[in-house]
């Protein structure tokens, strides 16, 4: 397995681990008084944007050449991080 395909699969696997919980987060949202709810639920759409553009930065990565891919990395990454720390900073907002 290339370093490539070992970084995909760990991005692939946060990705995974972001959908879980927010599909927690929006059952766990369906208890909640409706006042209480339209709060939370612009919370949940920001959530959503978020890890749709996770969603996107792994695409990029997928469809760019094993060459071009050492070189946009490092800008995936950090933009990964960012996107990461919004995500859990508005997971922890709901507990």
């Amino acid at each position: 397995m290339s370093q490539r395909e070992i970084y995909l699969e760990k991005l692939k696997v946060q990705l995974d681990k972001w959908n879980s919980e927010i599909d927690r987060l929006e059952a766990k949202l369906k208890e909640f008084e409706i006042a209480g709810r339209q709060k939370y639920e612009v919370e949940m759409r920001e959530l959503r944007e978020k890890r749709n553009e996770a969603r996107a930065k792994l695409s990029e990565l997928q469809e760019i050449s094993e060459d071009a891919w050492e070189d946009l990395a490092h800008g995936v990454e950090r933009s990964w991080d960012i996107i990461k720390e919004s995500i859990e900073h508005a997971m922890s907002r709901f507990k």
